[in-house]
């Protein structure tokens, strides 16, 4: 499959690398086409690796991984065009975050509303589905780094686009029983606002190889 990874930053890195790596076409998107770290990427990678612009990538892609700062998304989806999105799933990992009074961040959107509800009223004719967020690009991508069992979230409206990105999670190494489906997009907001949580674990465990395991009536990975 041709994928669209927008964003050059570690997470955008990671989820291309990976994604090259299970055999699929991947062009990373930036500003502009010819981006220094996007172009070392596409070299690096090799055969079916490719760099361009916003517009370029998600003209290309056939599925679209938003993996650019939370606070500019919706700036970048602008620029990578409605037309080239239309129909097309978003996978939406990135998270509100403003670094603008330093450490621990603050949320730029939250409470009534959240970044996926936002990428999806920007983009009504495009799937958007929420997932990923919750945890560190390397545990993105390969779930063994915590041993045992743990959970990961998804959320959207539109089922068969969720149906088709837990079949992306599983190529990442995510069981069906780790997910757990939270409904439609408006569940991002519980999931953005976990980053609270989230930043001060980190500053508690001093690493970013944690996650947490959701058990309902004694079954782990399921909700009720």
């Amino acid at each position: 499959m041709k994928y669209a990874v927008l964003g050059t930053g570690m997470v955008g890195q990671t989820i291309a690398t990976k994604l090259h790596a299970l055999g699929h076409e991947v062009m990373m998107g930036s500003r502009a086409r010819g981006h220094e770290k996007a172009v070392a990427w596409a070299k690096g990678a090799g055969d079916r690796a490719s760099e361009g612009s916003f517009a370029e990538a998600a003209a290309f892609g056939e599925r679209i991984v938003n993996c650019t700062a939370g606070v500019h998304s919706l700036a970048a989806l602008a620029a990578a065009g409605d037309d080239n999105l239309a129909g097309k799933i978003i996978v939406d990992i990135a998270n509100p975050l403003d670094f603008s009074r330093g450490f621990p961040p603050t949320l730029s959107v939250c409470n009534d509303d959240s970044l996926g509800e936002q990428i999806q009223r920007a983009h009504p004719k495009a799937k958007v589905v929420k997932t990923l967020n919750t945890i560190n690009c390397l545990l993105m991508v390969d779930p063994s780094r915590v041993p045992g069992s743990h959970s990961i979230f998804v959320c959207g409206d539109d089922a068969g686009a969720k149906e088709e990105v837990l079949g992306l999670l599983a190529e990442f190494g995510w069981s069906r029983g780790q997910v757990i489906d939270g409904g439609g997009i408006s569940f991002a907001r519980g999931t953005e606002a976990y980053l609270h949580l989230w930043v001060r674990l980190y500053g508690v465990f001093q690493s970013p190889d944690f996650n947490v395991e959701l058990k309902v009536a004694g079954k782990a990975g399921q909700a009720s």
